[in-house]
């Protein structure tokens, strides 16, 4: 088993969850993923309770679990991954949160870094507690490449 650890804290990274990959290369325990957040909106989701150790993507061998503090959680089956890569930064460049509509969500706390997934079929999510259907996910990642890696899709256009 290898087992990789990054530094984590305040600057990000990665948290030491005793991760490695068993011989069948599968994930032997969970990847957890930081959600990226700018320096003024790191002190802004403070403010609002949204704990930076509180926000990230974890990647077990079942499933896709991401969560923004209390704002927004989702259980994404691995299995109804149709697609990943790198996203499109934020329409609006300023914005930071969760919003989406009719299946379709951007979970970010910076404008780079992005993620998008796509799913076979809808799973629901919660936004501050209200379960609403997620069938896109564009979220934004200390380190998009080697999640993308660790999911098995391609890290670049």
């Amino acid at each position: 088993m290898i087992v990789q650890m990054i530094a984590s804290g305040t600057g990000g990274g990665y948290e030491n969850l005793g991760v490695g990959r068993d011989s069948m290369g599968l994930v032997a325990q969970a990847l957890r993923f930081p959600i990226r957040f700018s320096s003024g909106n790191g002190i802004l989701f403070r403010g609002l309770l949204i704990s930076p150790s509180h926000s990230f993507v974890e990647l077990d061998d079942d499933s896709i679990h991401m969560r923004l503090g209390w704002a927004f959680s989702a259980r994404i089956p691995r299995r109804l991954v149709a697609r990943a890569g790198p996203g499109k930064p934020p329409r609006i460049p300023l914005t930071a949160g969760a919003h989406g509509w009719n299946g379709r969500w951007l979970v970010n706390g910076a404008p780079d870094g992005i993620v998008a997934i796509e799913l076979t079929k809808p799973v629901r999510a919660f936004v501050a507690g209200f379960p609403v259907r997620l069938r896109h996910l564009a979220v934004s990642l200390e380190d998009p490449d080697a999640f993308l890696a660790a999911l098995g899709a391609p890290a670049s256009e």
